[in-house]
């Protein structure tokens, strides 16, 4: 009878390092991580986020300091966000060629041409209200911002984007988006779908790092909410219709269950989005002496994988890739 004691010992498996590795199900690579960051306006700025130790706001002539020893740790795909200079109720500035994220594109496409750039397309960080569109008074008017974001993306590509990917959860913008791009000649422009993203209380220290903040009420008109799983298979399976390349769910920690169940359901590539709030829960553990940092932080992204995705976004890309390479 199957797994009846002592002829079966699975422990068997698990006796020496060689046969765990030869016998592993699922592996964390530095091929496997994308790298998020901060650029922002001006010249010679490094500036330490309070929200967020550790990590950095970045001026587009600095950014060699961040990208070149992720690549050299094997890091080769970089999530950009973005602070203006500027901020209306409209977010113009969002599709201004002049602004840090397009400046950065260009920057790091001409002289990093084996690093994948990725850029966020959303308002939140663009808008004087904080929230991810256009408003028709206190309420987001999704069909108004489907045209900004796909300005955006538009924008994004011209400056060198390989990939957008809009987090703003509004119905739709995955087609708006698709259209705008092929239309104007950005056909093998990619689109990662925040396909899956989650109302969460793991965003905070971002908004403070982006300042996204809203100036009133809240996301939860447009992001999913955490209790509807069903609700979210759907939101992607849409994405994946309107012709996205990647679907991303977020925050990946809290949402396994998700990226389980969605990788049943579609053959696209998937991502989990490790956000700021998880960066700071293992930071912070590690800190007060209650975890292994290395062992925890590995073994959490090691559970993204291990849920069905095949890239994690995550803060600590460039640490986890050293570590993985120093246990090669």
């Amino acid at each position: 009878m199957r797994g009846r004691f002592p002829v079966s010992r699975p422990r068997r498996n698990r006796l020496s390092p060689a046969v765990r590795s030869l016998l592993a199900e699922t592996a964390l690579e530095p091929r496997h991580l994308v790298l998020p960051f901060f650029t922002v306006p001006g010249s010679g700025v490094k500036r330490e986020i309070p929200s967020l130790p550790g990590l950095f706001h970045w001026s587009v002539d600095r950014l060699p300091e961040l990208v070149e020893p992720a690549l050299e740790a094997g890091v080769r795909a970089f999530l950009l966000f973005g602070l203006p200079s500027r901020k209306d109720e409209r977010g113009s500035s969002a599709d201004d060629p002049d602004q840090p994220v397009q400046r950065a594109l260009g920057f790091l496409r001409g002289r990093y041409p084996q690093a994948l750039l990725a850029s966020d397309v959303c308002l939140c960080e663009y808008t004087s209200h904080g929230h991810c569109g256009c408003l028709a008074g206190q309420e987001v008017d999704n069909d108004a911002t489907l045209e900004r974001l796909a300005s955006v993306a538009l924008s994004h590509a011209r400056a060198g984007a390989h990939v957008v990917a809009p987090s703003d959860m509004m119905d739709g913008r995955v087609g708006a988006i698709r259209s705008a791009l092929d239309g104007a000649g950005f056909s093998s422009v990619g689109i990662w779908s925040y396909a899956a993203k989650f109302a969460s209380a793991f965003y905070g220290p971002f908004r403070d790092a982006a300042g996204s903040a809203p100036e009133f009420g809240d996301r939860r008109g447009y992001q999913l909410p955490v209790s509807n799983p069903r609700e979210a298979l759907r939101d992607a399976l849409m994405d994946e219709d309107e012709g996205a390349d990647l679907l991303l769910v977020k925050p990946a920690g809290t949402s396994l269950d998700i990226a389980a169940r969605l990788r049943g359901r579609t053959e696209l590539p998937l991502g989990g989005y490790v956000v700021s709030g998880e960066y700071m829960m293992l930071r912070c553990a590690a800190g007060a002496g209650a975890l292994d940092e290395r062992r925890a932080v590995l073994e959490y992204h090691l559970a993204v994988r291990r849920a069905g995705c095949d890239v994690v976004v995550t803060y600590l890309a460039a640490e986890i890739a050293r570590w993985l390479r120093e246990e090669a």
